[in-house]
């Protein structure tokens, strides 16, 4: 019997918020209604770590949103994305040293507008899967989110359909490549303009085990997001 994953769900509030309203939007979530068996994960801009831990109930965890692939030294550590020619290597070396640290790992993968007209969305969320995976030991500390780049920030959501397609391929290469157990146990999110209004026909697909939501994470439907389930 296929081992059952708990819905997960993680907030990225990028570069959004200061503390007054980060505080107000925290409040909200330690007096929401959330399910037992959801895992809610923040991710506060990086200034506001500390401050998201001390004031966020003890019951959601807290997230960096990035890191680099060394301990230290003269690196500036920005917020990065591919927008500034990050490569598939340098993730997989982040991913590497984040699960040496002893951290847990949310990797984003996703292909860009012209990669899937050009139907090639597969071949590079593989390719993306298989750095991750190359600097992977143990998969329990792992999540993995599909995040299609022509969706982030812009309005746009993949359809339940277009997100259970690519969600069951990415088990099904877990499966041949790594395996079942790794497959059947491993959360495989969506991230990508989630709201209230898509979180639960998302939700209900079978291979979409939870979100990594942005913009709709700054405001009270996110609450709804955490029980897209019920």
């Amino acid at each position: 019997m296929a081992p059952t994953r708990k819905f997960f769900v993680g907030d990225n509030w990028k570069m959004n918020g200061r503390k007054k309203c980060l505080g107000e939007l925290i409040c909200t979530l330690n007096a929401a209604n959330m399910p037992a068996g959801t895992e809610v994960v923040c991710a506060p801009p990086t200034a506001y770590i500390d401050f998201a831990r001390q004031k966020l109930d003890p019951k959601i965890a807290v997230a960096a949103q990035n890191c680099y692939k060394v301990t230290n030294g003269a690196f500036t550590g920005e917020i990065k994305r591919h927008v500034f020619g990050e490569s598939d290597e340098l993730i997989g070396q982040k991913v590497n040293h984040a699960l040496a640290e002893g951290l847990g790992v949310i990797a984003c993968i996703g292909e860009k507008l012209d990669e899937r007209e050009a139907s090639i969305t597969e071949k590079v969320v593989f390719e993306q899967t298989k750095v991750i995976a190359d600097n992977v030991k143990d998969w329990s500390k792992v999540v993995l989110t599909y995040e299609p780049m022509w969706a982030i920030g812009t309005g746009k959501t993949a359809t339940p359909q277009q997100a259970q397609e690519v969600h069951e391929k990415l088990r099904g290469w877990l499966k041949s490549n790594v395996n079942d157990g790794v497959a059947q146990s491993t959360w495989i999110i969506y991230g990508g303009s989630v709201t209230g209004a898509t979180c639960k026909e998302l939700a209900s697909q079978p291979d979409v085990d939870g979100f990594l939501v942005g913009g709709a994470s700054l405001k009270p439907e996110f609450v709804d997001i955490i029980n897209a389930k019920q």
